[in-house]
């Protein structure tokens, strides 16, 4: 395998990364708002299919009142 110098590899780091199509500041506010949003959907699925199964396991072994 060729080595490359650092100089190299930092030419080669600059120009990579020149190429990067990065997302401007209303573009990353909207994303970051869809992840909170969707992960807090995620938390009440999985609270409410938490209570339903525990409900239900209740009621199936006799446990409880």
């Amino acid at each position: 395998m060729a080595r490359t110098n650092p100089f190299e590899f930092l030419q080669q780091v600059r120009t990579e990364v020149a190429k990067v199509t990065w997302p401007t500041r209303r573009e990353t506010v909207i994303t970051t708002i869809m992840v909170l949003l969707m992960s807090l959907a995620a938390a009440f699925f999985f609270l409410a299919a938490d209570w339903v199964l525990r409900t239900a396991v209740t009621l199936v072994l006799g446990i409880g009142h």
